[in-house]
């Protein structure tokens, strides 16, 4: 299962937010730095509103919702390539996760200490790229030193690693990070092996105060931030109010809901989140509906039907043959499968089809 990791400065809500993500407490969060050392894991539902209608058509109360995993890490100080701080112990756990979300603290308190004297989103955010910039050219120079004493034996593939960490190099000296570079999906696929912290994409969380909610166009320091990381570093950027969301944990989700539309709020900045998530990852789902259970299956984009079997069962992959698609809005449009059936939108589908978001799908295969 692919992971998502929190990071951020100590004492910007990472914890809070872990904890509202995964609806426990299991993370602390108290008001000093490092209150965090080893990471927590959770697995998160997936927010899917198709997910009922098709409970209605299948006959059957059980819901499996897709699954994401989120970790929470210890905070990172500058210096933190260089050890300071948990650095070593921080970069480790980066290196080990898919996605990374950025909590950035966006609402002042005098009560809650921050570790570098002053709200100042964009500077957070420059000391930690900074940090994982630094650890990645290190990291990718070392590599180099060795794949150039092999290329001089005319080993093909690390004289194509060494011209790709040589432009990977130039890239992180000019304070840019490895997700902005320009590469071929060859040269991507590539460059995994290095395992660079700045090629992971990255999702950033303004993590602001409750009166900004309704309105957070008048936090200024949101704007900046949706600015700076569009601009800057090619990545998107949503908004939590990571103390709300952790009061939502103890109440019911109908009561949530009514808690949220007393202030004002359509949605929960924790739904968005993990919707936004899951996008990071370049993750969908497609459906399977029967009478045991709607269940949502994760895939990544690009999948064929083949591959999408295997998320099942190996089996279903090994001996696929075919796989009856319907997409969820002309199923629901229909009202039922045997109405669907009728109208000719199910339709049978080979293994060179590219499975859709979406998709409600029924495998052929042979054991």
């Amino acid at each position: 299962m692919l992971k998502v990791g929190i990071i951020g400065l100590p004492n910007v809500g990472k914890s809070t937010l872990f904890n509202a993500l995964t609806r426990t407490h299991k993370a602390t969060a108290e008001n000093y730095p490092f209150c965090t050392i080893e990471p927590n894991i959770g697995m998160v539902e997936v927010p899917d509103e198709r997910l009922l209608p098709l409970t209605q058509i299948a006959k059957t109360d059980k819901i499996v919702p897709a699954l994401i995993e989120f970790v929470d890490i210890a905070g990172l100080v500058a210096g933190a390539s260089h050890g300071e701080g948990l650095g070593n112990q921080f970069l480790s756990h980066i290196r080990e996760v898919d996605a990374i979300v950025q909590v950035v603290r966006c609402f002042e308190n005098e009560d809650i200490i921050h570790t570098m004297g002053s709200v100042d989103p964009i500077r957070d955010i420059e000391v930690i790229q900074t940090e994982l910039a630094l650890a990645d050219l290190q990291s990718a120079e070392g590599q180099l030193e060795k794949l150039r004493k092999k290329a001089r034996s005319r080993e093909k593939e690390a004289e194509e690693q060494v011209v790709l960490l040589e432009i990977i190099c130039a890239h992180l000296n000019q304070e840019k990070t490895v997700f902005t570079l320009p590469l071929s999906l060859e040269e991507r696929g590539r460059m995994r092996g290095f395992h660079l912290l700045t090629a992971k994409p990255v999702l950033f969380v303004c993590n602001v105060a409750e009166e900004d909610l309704k309105d957070p166009s008048q936090n200024p320091h949101v704007l900046e931030v949706g600015r700076y990381v569009q601009e800057h570093l090619a990545m998107e950027s949503c908004i939590v109010s990571a103390q709300i969301e952790h009061e939502l944990i103890a109440l019911l989700p109908e009561e949530a809901k009514v808690y949220l539309a007393e202030m004002g709020i359509e949605d929960s900045g924790v739904t968005q989140l993990i919707r936004k998530s899951y996008e990071l990852l370049k993750l969908a789902s497609y459906f399977t509906a029967g009478e045991k259970e709607v269940h949502a299956w994760t895939f990544r984009r690009g999948m064929k039907a083949p591959a999408c079997a295997g998320v099942i069962h190996g089996d279903f992959e090994h001996g696929f043959i075919k796989a009856e698609v319907v997409s969820y809005e002309d199923l629901i449009a229909a009202g039922s499968v045997a109405r669907a059936r009728e109208l000719g939108l199910y339709r049978l589908e080979g293994k060179d089809y590219e499975v859709q978001d979406g998709d409600v799908m029924v495998f052929r295969f042979n054991v």
